[in-house]
């Protein structure tokens, strides 16, 4: 997008869109609906002289993904970028208001406007793929909470009322129970109707320690192995990559992984590799000798979250499950 000439911001909210106009500085609200998008167009092309520009604003979850795909039904040039990325570029500021987001939102988008790539919308076997992983993690806290307070009562003394409030607790439970259930049959089916995905999703399952959810988490935020290029790229997004920290002769820390990343991606990864290091043999012989070098626990199986995510690309990579060459010797 080298040769735009304007750039508008929008800074998207649940019931509005407060857009600007990043050179001529103009300013309006609109309501977050089709209308609104039809409205935001209108002025769009009134305010400007040129065509060619683009709209930037922040992902924001369900509040701007009906935004993208009405910009995308238009064939229209979009950008939706990282929330993260837009504050940090911003510098120190003490005010913040729609009005004022928005116009950082389009300086942003104009500052880098060399850099950024189009933001495409994702198919809908990965919206629905997405939004069933949403629910499953809030159906999967809720489920935590209610028994979190079970076992909270269990430790009242008994009484009628006590009895009652478990019996409805262990209901609540039981019924959540079938939800996920019903969910993960669902997340099977949708894979079963693309033939990619299901070959893909196949290939994962044979890595020790990817299940599932992990398999389709993998297949979400890589768009089935195309968003990202190799396995240390996408490291990184989750988190778990170790960067080097130094300057000068004086400063000299170990390589540590960054706090930023993707903290559901990087709790399955931490699970995956628990049950890894219990399943598999060269996964346990590789924790304990990275044990026995001095490493600390923690970063150990750090080492171990990113063998399995090379393996992970690796198999997608070759096309053929993985294999245990360790086990099939023994």
């Amino acid at each position: 997008m080298k040769n735009v000439r304007e750039v508008v911001g929008i800074d998207v909210s649940k019931n509005t869109l407060d857009a600007t106009l990043y050179h001529i500085k103009q300013h309006a609200v609109f309501t977050n609906d089709d209308k609104g998008y039809a409205q935001l167009l209108s002025w769009v092309s009134d305010q400007l002289e040129v065509s060619s520009y683009f709209f930037i604003f922040e992902n924001t979850g369900n509040y701007s993904l009906k935004l993208s795909v009405f910009l995308s039904s238009k064939d229209l040039v979009y950008v939706e970028e990282s929330p993260m990325r837009i504050k940090r570029s911003t510098g120190l500021t003490r005010e913040k208001t729609d009005k004022l987001d928005s116009y950082m939102i389009a300086r942003y988008g104009w500052m880098y406007r060399e850099e950024l790539e189009p933001s495409k919308i994702k198919p809908k076997e990965f919206q629905e793929l997405g939004r069933l992983l949403s629910l499953r993690d809030q159906l999967v806290r809720d489920r935590s909470g209610l028994k979190s307070t079970l076992k909270e009562q269990k430790h009242l003394l008994s009484s009628p009322s006590t009895d009652s409030c478990c019996k409805l607790l262990e209901r609540s439970i039981k019924h959540i129970d079938k939800q996920v259930q019903h969910i993960e049959r669902r997340m099977k089916e949708l894979l079963e109707t693309d033939d990619s995905l299901q070959t893909n999703y196949n290939l994962l399952r044979s890595v020790k320690g990817v299940g599932l959810i992990l398999s389709c988490q993998l297949l979400y935020h890589t768009s089935n192995f195309v968003k990202f290029n190799n396995w240390r790229s996408f490291s990184s997004y989750c988190g778990i990559a170790p960067f080097e920290y130094s300057s000068g002769s004086s400063i000299r820390r170990r390589k540590q992984s960054h706090y930023i990343g993707d903290r559901k991606m990087k709790t399955l990864l931490s699970m995956a590799a628990v049950s890894a290091i219990q399943s598999d043999q060269e996964l346990r012989n590789y924790y304990h000798r990275k044990l026995e070098e001095g490493k600390h626990k923690m970063i150990a199986l750090n080492n171990v979250r990113n063998k399995i995510l090379a393996r992970s690309f690796a198999v997608i990579k070759r096309g053929t499950p993985f294999v245990n060459i360790a086990a099939t010797n023994y």
